[in-house]
C-alpha cells in the first residue's frame, strides 16, 4: 500500500481535501525537531474502538509537549466521525496528528501555528492472520526505552518513535517480524509499537509501565484478565526470566493481540490464554 497515493480526504486545518492535496511546509517545526503528537486508532463494524481514551490522551499528549490542539475533544471526535463518512470506512484506521508549524525555525517555536490533520484507511489486521495464529518473532533491540527524565514517556509524541524504527528496520533485516526493546536499566519493556505479556501457570505477567507508553490495548487486556479472574502481576522481568514462561503475546490498537513464538533464541507456543485474550478482545471491538 502506497499511502502517498491513496484515494479519499483527509481533514486538514478545518478542511476535508483530497487526499493528494493535504500538505505541509517543508520548514514545519514537526519534521525538523518532532514538536508532534499522534494516535493510531482502530474502526470495527463503523464503531471506533476506544475513541474517547484515545481523543483524550492525543489531547493530553500535545499538553506535555507544550501546546493545546486547535480542537476541543467532542470536536476531534466529530472530525473524526466525517472523515469516516467520506471515505466511507467501516473496518480501518485512524490516524490524528498535530504539529507545530514554520513561522519559527529553531529549537524555539513559541508563536507557531499549532496544527491538526485527520486521516483514515480500510486496513486490515497489523499482521497477516497467518503469522498471528502461529506468532511472531522477536529479535533484542541494542536501542533502549529512555529514563523518563530524559523524554516524555507517557505521550504519543514522534520523537520517542524514532529508535523503534531503527529497531524494527534492524529486526526486518535479519528476518524477524518485531523487536523487543530493553529499558534504559536492562529490564524488559515492550515491541516497537506494542506493550509484551508473558503467560506461566495461567498467571499473567508484564512489565511495569513507568519508563513507555502504558497502552489502551494494554490496559484492556489487564481487564480482560482481571475480569475473568486471571492473576495480573505488573513486575521487573530481565531477559534471563523470560526462560520460565509458557506463553507471550504483544497488543496495541494496530497489532491487537498477537502471539510471539520466539524472542531471539527463547521460544513460546502459543496456547489456550493466547486464543483466550485474542477471542475476548475481538468481542468487545465488536461490542
Amino acid at each position: 500500500m502506497d499511502y502517498s497515493n491513496l484515494e479519499g480526504f483527509i481533514f486538514l486545518d478545518g478542511q476535508l481535501l483530497k487526499w493528494s492535496d493535504a500538505k505541509l511546509h517543508v520548514l514545519s517545526h514537526g519534521l525538523h525537531y518532532a514538536s508532534s503528537v499522534f494516535e493510531g486508532e482502530r474502526v470495527y463494524k463503523g464503531k471506533v474502538f476506544k475513541e474517547q481514551e484515545h481523543t483524550e490522551r492525543l489531547i493530553r499528549s500535545a499538553k506535555t509537549l507544550g501546546f493545546d490542539i486547535p480542537y476541543n475533544a467532542k470536536e476531534i471526535n466529530a472530525i473524526r466521525k466525517e472523515v469516516l463518512t467520506a471515505n466511507k470506512i467501516d473496518d480501518g484506521y485512524i490516524r490524528p496528528v498535530s504539529w507545530r508549524g514554520s513561522e519559527m525555525m529553531g529549537i524555539s517555536a513559541q508563536t507557531n501555528t499549532i496544527h491538526f490533520a485527520l486521516a483514515a484507511w480500510k486496513w486490515p489486521s497489523y499482521f497477516s492472520p497467518e503469522a498471528k495464529l502461529k506468532g511472531i518473532k522477536l529479535n533484542i533491540s541494542k536501542w533502549r526505552r529512555p529514563d523518563p527524565l530524559t523524554a516524555p514517556v507517557n505521550t504519543k509524541a514522534a520523537g520517542l518513535y524514532m529508535i523503534c524504527t531503527l529497531s524494527k528496520h534492524e529486526a526486518e533485516s535479519k528476518g524477524f517480524d518485531d523487536s523487543l526493546m530493553l529499558d534504559y536499566r536492562g529490564y524488559i519493556a515492550e515491541a516497537t509499537g506494542a506493550n509484551i505479556f508473558f503467560i506461566k501457570n495461567n498467571e499473567i505477567h508484564t512489565p511495569i509501565a513507568d519508563c513507555f507508553l502504558d497502552g489502551i490495548t494494554r490496559q484492556t487486556v489487564i481487564n480482560i484478565a482481571r475480569t475473568e479472574g486471571i492473576k495480573v502481576e505488573e513486575k521487573r522481568l530481565n531477559i534471563e526470566d523470560i526462560n520460565d514462561y509458557q506463553e507471550c503475546f504483544v497488543t496495541g490498537t494496530a497489532a491487537e493481540v498477537t502471539p510471539v513464538r520466539s524472542i531471539a533464541n527463547y521460544e513460546f507456543k502459543p496456547g489456550k490464554l493466547c486464543k483466550f485474550f485474542i477471542e475476548k478482545y475481538s468481542e468487545l471491538t465488536l461490542s
